[in-house]
C-alpha cells in the first residue's frame, strides 16, 4: 500500500522540487546576472559581452563602435595587417583597388577656408565643363555654401561624386569673378602609374605607385609606348608603392622573367600552397632591368622584386623594403563591414618570406620603419635587419636574405643632411606645394608657353621672383628660410619648379623634374652604364 502511495506521489514531488529550483535559479540570475539557466544560446563570450555594453552600459555607444573596437583589438592581437572595415567606409577602402570612380575630376585643397582647384583631369567632366586649375569653388547644387567656412574634405568629395550620369551644378571664383558651371559625373581613372617616359636614350622608366585591378594592363600600355621609342634598358620604380593585389603583380613579373620560371608560392595553416608560375612569353624579357625600392615598399612591391633578385633578373637599388611577406583575404560580413584577415605567407622562389618579425607587438612594428632613420651607421644598418636573417643564394652565387624586407643589390642611404630642416618643414606641411600654386595662378600664362616637360625643363629656371613668393607664403606659416644655405635654397627651388610641373601635366610633369636631382636615379642609370 505504501508502495503505491509512494509510485502516485513521486513524480509530484519531483515536480515541486524542480519547480522550485527553477524558480530559486531565475532569481539569482536576476541578482547576479550570471550564467544562463537552461540558455539553448550559441553565442560566444565575446558576443555576449558586446551584447551586454549595448544593453547595461552607463552611456550611449554606437553600435558600429563597439563592433570596430572589439573587433579592431581582436585582430591586432594576430598580426599587423589583418584588419577590420566598418561598412562606412568599404567603399572607398575597394574604390582605391578598383583603379576608378566616379566623379568630376579634379583635385583640390582647402586654403583660408576655401575649396581651391590644383588639378583638373584633361578631357574630364570637370575639364569639358570649363574649369581650370586656380578656380576657387563657392557653393554646390545651389544650396550647399563650402566657402568662408571649416569643411571636412571628406564631406566635399561626397558632394562631387555620385552616379554616371548625374549632373552638379558648381559656383565658382575665378580672377574676382563669379560663375556657374553643370558638370556632368563620370567614370574617372585613378592610375597606378605615376610616370612613364624615356630618362635617356634607350632608358626607360616606369613608377608604379600601387597595384590596383587594371596595374598590369597600365604596365603594358606603358611598356609598349616605351619600346616604341627604342628602349632598350628599363628603370622600374616601387618607391613608396605600399603593394595591393598580387595577381597585378604576378602578371608583370611574368612579362620579365622568361620560361616558366617560378615568381612566388603562398602558404598557410588553412591554406594549400600555391605556386605563381610564368605562363606566356614576356614582352621585356631581356633587356636590362634596374627596380627602386625603399622602405615603404611592401607587399606586393617586394613579390615582384624578389622574384626577379632571386632570379638575377633586375638589380635592386635602393633602401631595404617594408618587410611584408603576409597575405590578406577580404571577407564580408553580415551588417556589411568587412575584415581583411591573413590567410597566408608568401615565400619568393628561393623560398624567402621576407615578412619582419611582428612578435613584439603592433607598436613596435611600426616604430621599426621609423626608427631605421636614428640609425648612426645608416649605410649598413639601416639595409640589413638586425635580427639575424637566413641567407639564401641564387643561380649566380649572390646572396639574398629572408625575414626583414629585400636588402637592394645596391644601396643609396638615406642622407639627412641633404634635406636641410626647412625643406622637411616646407613639404610636411604643405607650404611650399601651396607657394607654387599660387605663383602658377598668377603666370599662368608664362608656363602655358611650354608644350611638354621636356620643354618646360630646360626653357624655366625659378630664381629671385619665385623665392619671393616661397618666403612670403612660408613667413604666413611661421617656417623660417634664414639659416639655409645655398645648397639648401637650390633643393627647393627645384622641388617648387617640379611642383609647378605638376600643375601643367600632373604626375608626369612632377617626376620628370624630380628625378633630374635624384641620387638613386643616378645610380639606376650609371648601373645600366656598367653593364653595357
Amino acid at each position: 500500500m505504501g508502495s503505491k502511495k509512494l509510485q502516485i506521489w513521486l513524480p509530484l514531488l519531483f515536480s515541486i522540487v524542480m519547480i522550485a529550483g527553477m524558480a530559486i535559479g531565475f532569481q539569482l540570475k536576476e541578482k547576479t546576472m550570471a550564467a544562463r539557466f537552461f540558455s539553448f544560446s550559441n553565442k560566444s563570450s565575446i558576443q555576449e559581452l558586446t551584447d551586454l555594453i549595448k544593453s547595461r552600459y552607463v552611456d550611449k555607444i554606437a553600435v558600429d563602435s563597439i563592433n570596430a573596437l572589439v573587433a579592431t583589438e581582436l585582430l591586432a592581437h594576430l598580426d599587423p595587417h589583418s584588419v577590420f572595415i566598418p561598412a562606412a567606409d568599404l567603399s572607398a577602402v575597394n574604390e582605391e583597388m578598383m583603379g576608378n570612380f566616379q566623379g568630376i575630376g579634379i583635385e583640390f585643397r582647402i586654403l583660408n577656408d576655401t575649396v581651391n582647384v590644383m588639378t583638373v583631369l584633361k578631357d574630364g567632366p570637370a575639364d569639358k565643363a570649363g574649369l581650370i586649375t586656380g578656380d576657387q569653388l563657392i557653393a554646390v547644387s545651389d544650396t550647399v555654401n563650402i566657402a568662408g567656412k571649416k569643411v571636412d574634405p571628406a564631406v566635399i568629395r561626397k558632394l562631387f561624386r555620385g552616379a554616371i550620369n548625374t549632373q552638379v551644378k558648381v559656383k565658382y571664383l575665378r580672377n574676382g569673378k563669379l560663375g556657374n558651371v553643370t558638370i556632368t559625373r563620370n567614370n574617372i581613372p585613378v592610375s597606378s602609374i605615376d610616370a612613364a617616359y624615356m630618362l635617356s636614350p634607350g632608358n626607360g622608366y616606369i613608377r608604379i605607385n600601387k597595384f590596383a585591378e587594371r596595374t598590369y594592363e597600365e604596365f603594358m600600355q606603358s611598356l609598349e609606348q616605351l619600346q616604341k621609342n627604342k628602349m632598350e634598358s628599363l628603370v622600374i620604380d616601387l618607391r613608396g608603392n605600399g603593394g595591393g593585389l598580387m595577381k597585378e603583380a604576378v602578371d608583370i613579373a611574368d612579362e620579365l622573367l622568361d620560361e616558366d620560371k617560378l615568381i612566388v608560392y603562398t602558404e598557410g595553416e588553412h591554406t594549400p600552397r600555391i605556386d605563381y608560375r610564368c605562363k606566356r612569353p614576356g614582352l621585356f624579357e631581356k633587356g636590362k632591368l634596374v627596380v627602386l625600392i625603399d622602405e615603404t615598399s611592401a607587399s606586393a612591391s617586394e613579390v615582384l622584386a624578389g622574384a626577379l633578385q632571386d632570379w638575377d633578373r633586375a638589380t635592386i637599388i635602393g633602401r631595404r623594403s617594408f618587410g611584408k611577406g603576409l597575405v590578406q583575404q577580404q571577407f564580408q560580413l553580415s551588417d556589411g563591414a568587412a575584415v581583411r584577415l591573413t590567410v597566408a605567407r608568401y615565400f619568393t622562389p628561393l623560398g624567402r618570406n621576407i615578412q619582419k618579425p611582428y612578435n613584439k607587438g603592433v607598436k613596435a612594428y611600426q616604430e621599426e620603419l621609423v626608427n631605421r632613420y636614428h640609425l648612426t651607421d645608416s649605410t649598413n644598418k639601416m639595409d640589413t635587419a638586425v635580427l639575424a636573417k637566413k641567407v639564401y643564394k641564387t643561380k649566380s652565387g649572390k646572396t639574398v636574405l629572408g625575414g626583414g624586407g629585400i636588402t637592394p643589390d645596391s644601396i643609396v642611404a638615406f642622407d639627412s643632411s641633404r634635406y636641410p630642416i626647412a625643406f622637411v618643414q616646407l613639404l610636411m606641411t604643405n607650404t611650399l606645394a601651396n607657394a607654387a600654386y599660387q605663383y602658377f595662378v598668377a603666370n599662368r600664362s608664362m608656363f602655358n608657353q611650354f608644350s611638354n616637360p621636356q620643354s618646360f625643363s630646360k626653357g624655366y629656371l625659378p630664381g629671385s621672383a619665385e623665392w619671393t613668393t616661397i618666403t612670403s607664403v612660408s613667413q604666413n606659416e611661421k617656417i623660417s628660410l634664414a639659416a639655409v644655405n645655398a645648397d639648401g635654397k637650390q633643393l627647393i627651388l627645384n622641388r617648387f619648379k617640379s611642383l609647378i610641373s605638376r600643375h601643367l601635366w600632373r604626375d608626369l610633369g612632377y617626376f620628370i623634374i624630380v628625378n633630374e636631382n635624384d641620387p638613386v636615379i643616378a645610380k639606376a642609370l650609371n648601373s645600366i652604364g656598367n653593364t653595357n
